[in-house]
């Protein structure tokens, strides 16, 4: 299977077909079936919400490239007046920056720098983007998932209703038959705004938000949990909090209060661990350092997932898919592959290394012992503690 590998990795690395998947599970007999907001995915990589995710061409490319899942630029709620109560974050985005960044523990990692923060096209052009990913949706080419910042109030303020009605409604009707797939952002800009020094106003936001929500359409709700500038225990308490979403994509990036921008990295992807590792399975049994009582929804990880070893830690974490950013924008000369789109190179990587990729992963851990076939297959979600327990 090792040689089988070496011999993929070459010559995907010309050409990676978009049904990677199936060639995977006929060849090496593992299946790499995933979930994200209650959908089965052939594969447990998608993109994250943000400047590769904001016209129907990207969309359509990672299509091609066998992307699992697609998460939209996020659009700003509005109410039925076209009034935004966070219009601030509507803003047009800089130039991105791809850079090194050092963590404390002295890794080199790879982020990206931008200064913008949500959609700042009109509400007509992202209604008619979330159409088109309908269709790719429905064709069982790519999930699509609109990803929407509301009104977040101060503690001692009532929510705009009105932004949420006409903005979850909105999309909704756009998507059409069926439950609409929505993301809620709370993102890493947001960590350093003076919105989010209150802890008692963020908890209430992440109380009663996805209800919110959900009185208004029939929703399978992602909550995408910042990064907030407190310690451990509270990310822990956030995630008790949010714990209504259908799942939670854990954790957004950092904020460095210095530089006034979010980052990733080595120090993003150890904190996000850390955290998971406190927090208890699905079925609210407790782990060594955890909290008690908490009991955790489905999720979906993210930060600093360069290769298959990092996702598989992700996933010995509860997480049943991952989405990622930053690496699908790294130099060219950063991938093995030297034809495709960044998108296929990306996946190529991180699926066929044969050092690093979620193949030569599981294959390891199967010599190890820590993992077993089952049927003759071996199976990613086997890895994810309680991922077949139903909500």
């Amino acid at each position: 299977m090792r040689a089988q590998l070496a011999r993929d990795f070459e010559r995907f690395g010309r050409s990676l077909p978009r049904n990677f998947a199936s060639h995977v599970r006929e060849t090496y007999h593992l299946d790499l079936s995933a979930h994200y907001l209650g959908a089965t995915l052939p594969h447990p990589i998608g993109k994250g919400s943000g400047q590769l995710s904001l016209n129907a061409k990207q969309l359509e490319e990672d299509a091609e490239a066998g992307l699992a899942f697609a998460v939209l630029k996020t659009v700003i709620a509005q109410d039925d007046a076209g009034d935004q109560s966070m219009a601030a974050w509507a803003i047009h985005e800089t130039k991105m920056k791809v850079e090194q960044r050092r963590a404390a523990s002295g890794a080199d990692g790879w982020t990206v720098t931008w200064k913008g923060r949500g959609w700042d096209r009109s509400f007509d052009d992202y209604l008619a983007l979330v159409r088109a990913g309908r269709d790719l949706t429905r064709a069982g080419r790519l999930l699509v998932v609109p990803s929407v910042k509301y009104h977040l109030p101060k503690l001692n303020e009532p929510f705009r209703d009105g932004e949420y009605r006409f903005t979850t409604q909105s999309l909704a009707a756009a998507w059409g038959d069926g439950p609409l797939h929505l993301e809620k952002d709370f993102s890493p800009t947001l960590a350093g705004d003076p919105l989010a020094a209150d802890r008692a106003q963020v908890l209430r936001w992440l109380r009663e938000v996805p209800e919110r929500i959900r009185r208004h359409a029939p929703v399978r709700l992602g909550v995408k949990l910042m990064n907030a500038r407190f310690d451990d225990d509270f990310q822990l308490e956030m995630l008790q909090a949010a714990g209504t979403a259908d799942t939670l994509v854990v954790f957004n990036r950092l904020f460095d209060e210095d530089l006034g921008v979010a980052y990733g990295g080595w120090d993003l992807s150890d904190r996000n661990l850390r955290v998971l590792d406190r927090a208890p399975s699905r079925g609210g049994v407790a782990t060594p350092g955890s909290r008690p009582g908490l009991v955790m929804p489905e999720l979906c990880g993210t930060g600093n997932i360069q290769s298959g070893r990092i996702l598989i830690e992700y996933a010995r974490r509860g997480c049943s898919a991952v989405q990622l950013h930053t690496f699908f924008q790294l130099p060219l000369s950063e991938y093995p592959a030297t034809h495709g789109s960044r998108t296929q190179r990306a996946l190529h990587k991180l699926i066929f290394d044969p050092a690093d990729g979620l193949v030569a992963c599981l294959l390891e851990l199967e010599d190890q012992g820590t993992l077993e076939r089952r049927g003759g297959e071996l199976r990613f979600l086997d890895l994810v503690p309680d991922a077949h327990r139903p909500r």
